[in-house]
């Protein structure tokens, strides 16, 4: 499975990048008490520290929210993933626990302050490529909405979008059977090539660490 970046997404950000990690052999199970405990103390310090209003004062919010103005996408109405995770934070609603590997990806997406998806693999077809949504890319979103992803970023394999740093569908969800997974860190274009290599080895190595598994390869698409 080949993840590739579209010429037009780089004609707009030249800079921007995901990174890519792919898992083998994963067990996949409710969240342990260390984690839950490392993300709980994460989120009680993080509400010390920021306040709501001041949101978009975070790195990783502002330059995102650059980046989809530059691509045509109003991130008052459309937040990238990461925003939206901590704004539900900031507002003082509690951490959302789905199984290991989705609430250590939105850990990471909250630490990092940016978009992360991750996916199983065997809900996959063929190759992947980070576009522009078309007329015809919409699905069910894991917020339990239809969207509609005309002109916002989308992942898309053969049958179609799939991903989004802004939601993901309900067609590659990653659940307690998964084995085989795929996780992507949308990068804004103010990451630089070192910083952008340490937080995919940090992501592979805690990803590991809670799910088991091995990481069969990882690599930054860029345009």
């Amino acid at each position: 499975m080949k993840v590739r970046l579209a010429p037009e997404i780089a004609a707009i950000l030249p800079s921007f990048a995901l990174g890519v990690i792919h898992y083998t052999d994963v067990t996949v199970s409710p969240s342990p008490k260390m984690l839950q405990g490392r993300i709980n103390l994460f989120v009680e310090s993080l509400r010390l520290e920021r306040e709501l209003p001041r949101i978009t004062e975070i790195e990783g919010v502002q330059h995102w929210r650059l980046a989809f103005k530059r691509l045509g996408i109003d991130p008052g109405r459309y937040r990238p993933s990461s925003e939206a995770l901590l704004r539900r934070l900031l507002q003082g609603n509690a951490f959302f626990w789905i199984n290991s590997a989705v609430d250590v990806n939105n850990f990471l997406s909250i630490l990092h302050a940016l978009p992360y998806g991750i996916y199983d693999e065997a809900r996959i077809q063929g190759d992947v490529v980070c576009r522009l949504g078309q007329a015809g890319d919409v699905y069910q979103g894991l917020n339990g909405r239809e969207v509609h992803m005309e002109g916002k970023l989308v992942l898309a394999d053969e049958q179609g979008a799939f991903g989004s740093p802004i939601v993901d569908s309900q067609r590659t969800p990653v659940s307690e059977q998964s084995k085989q997974l795929m996780q992507v860190i949308f990068f804004h274009e103010q990451a630089t090539a070192s910083e952008r290599e340490e937080i995919i080895g940090t992501t592979a190595r805690m990803c590991t660490e809670i799910n088991g598994g091995h990481v069969s390869s990882s690599y930054v698409v860029s345009g």
